[in-house]
């Protein structure tokens, strides 16, 4: 037996031990070494016993990783089985609007658009406002819709909260985000003049955008608060509040606030209620988080009827939606187009 057929022949008797171990047969096994003439003898199903004791020790071993691997597999089966599980119970089964369901009153339902330049922080202003952490990492923002749902004094309010980052490149689509905006948050950051000039500018959109909406031959006077963002970057700060206060207009409220560590946030949230006429206790420090369902089981009995609980929290409490979803443009548009109904004559579109 030359080298060649010492060194293949424990090899196949590996293999053939490796198939019937799987279960997996196969009629023959192909290796670029084993295909002359002379070896054909040898690999007609060579016999175990036939194995070196190394090669038994290493089929011990590949055996013990395969029962191994199969016991992590069926626990991570089991686990994340039971995982979707517990979420699918925790989840309601689609998004929660209370207007819809007839839950509130209109006047109890409101939307914040955040507008600003990138990376400025307005991801993470947000994340604060819905009782979640700071991040650190810089992931650039589509288009982020949230749904807050509160149950203060006996009543439900429910804040939506979009963020149109993406929007700055798409004027048409800008415009009826603005349009459909009952309160606005300007963000811009404090190291960096180019960001507060951008929040300028799209403060005056927002006030030309509402007159015309409105029909006014002024700039219309809109709930906006102005943000400069990272306090805490001191050092690095080219912004001053008195550069601030010579291109924005005095009746403006302005904070210095910092996502990261929460300076300012509670006082510019508390501004933000005040002027879109919300409760103060829709500041995240005023109000506990409750799971979804928990909210829903306030106004909603289990058989689906309205108010068949009796409301047993009587503190601040919020929920979020984890299922919100922007509503269509053209439920925007048909919102746009009904606010600018006159006599019931629809007028032209605003968006334009």
């Amino acid at each position: 037996m030359n080298t060649t057929e010492k060194f293949y022949l424990p090899v196949d008797g590996i293999l053939e031990m490796l198939n019937s171990l799987t279960g997996h047969h196969q009629s023959s096994i192909a290796h670029p070494g084993l295909q002359s003439t002379s070896l054909s003898p040898v690999l007609q199903h060579p016999k175990v016993s036939n194995i070196p004791k190394t090669g038994m020790g290493l089929v011990k071993t590949v055996k013990g990783c395969w029962r191994q691997q199969d016991t992590r597999i069926v626990a991570s089966r089991s686990s994340s089985s039971g995982s979707r599980q517990v979420s699918a119970d925790r989840l309601p089964k689609r998004s929660v609007d209370l207007l819809d369901l007839g839950l509130t009153k209109p006047r109890n339902c409101h939307r914040i658009v955040v507008l600003g330049a990138p990376r400025v922080g307005k991801t993470n202003i947000l994340q604060r406002f819905l009782g979640k952490d700071f991040e650190e990492s810089y992931e650039p923002t589509t288009e982020d819709f949230h749904r807050k749902l509160f149950h203060i004094g006996g009543e439900a309010y429910q804040v939506d909260l979009l963020d149109a980052a993406s929007e700055r490149d798409f004027p048409a689509k800008r415009r009826l985000s603005i349009l459909t905006g009952d309160i606005f948050l300007l963000v811009f950051s404090l190291d960096d003049m180019e960001s507060l000039n951008e929040a300028c500018e799209l403060l005056d959109e927002i006030k030309a955008a509402k007159a015309k909406l409105l029909k006014l031959k002024q700039p219309a006077r809109v709930p906006v608060v102005v943000c400069g963002n990272k306090a805490d970057l001191d050092s690095e700060r080219v912004v001053r509040r008195s550069d601030v206060g010579k291109i924005l207009d005095e009746d403006i409220p302005l904070f210095e606030t910092s996502a990261k560590t929460g300076t300012g946030l509670d006082a510019m949230f508390r501004a933000l209620a005040s002027l879109g006429g919300l409760p103060q206790e829709t500041s995240p420090s005023r109000h506990q988080v409750i799971p979804i369902l928990t909210y829903r089981s306030l106004y909603v009995g289990q058989r689906g009827r309205r108010g068949s609980r009796t409301r047993l929290l009587s503190a601040p409490c919020a929920a979020v939606d984890p299922l919100a979803r922007r509503p269509s443009f053209n439920s925007d548009l048909r919102l746009v187009l009904g606010s600018s109904t006159k006599h019931n004559k629809p007028e032209k579109c605003q968006i334009q």
